[in-house]
């Protein structure tokens, strides 16, 4: 007698295969990070103005909640642009971690 449970399966029909998980964001976090390294306040005020743009773009196209952690595209917008006068301003001035000694 065979279990009720068990739900017979047709030798035919392929089986899909579970997906594996991808880090694929983990390694463009760590070049970013290395770019961020290499390059500073440069690199800061490019990704960051990378970031408005795309947000700008998004946001006029209807995306008003983002998967960021900031939720609100709004607010996503404001800390980009923040980090972006930041990342002139130290440019600029010389202040932060990349303050000149």
């Amino acid at each position: 007698m065979t279990d009720p449970r068990i739900v017979p399966t047709d030798p035919a029909l392929p089986v899909a295969e579970p997906e594996v998980f991808d880090p694929l964001r983990l390694c463009i976090f760590a070049t970013i990070a290395l770019l961020g390294w290499l390059l500073g306040p440069i690199a800061l005020v490019f990704f960051a103005g990378l970031g408005v743009v795309g947000y700008s773009k998004a946001r006029r196209a209807g995306l008003l909640k983002s998967k960021c952690l900031l939720g609100d595209t709004r607010i996503v917008l404001a800390y980009l642009g923040l980090l972006g006068i930041l990342g002139a301003a130290a440019l600029v001035i010389g202040f932060g971690p990349w303050e000149l000694t």
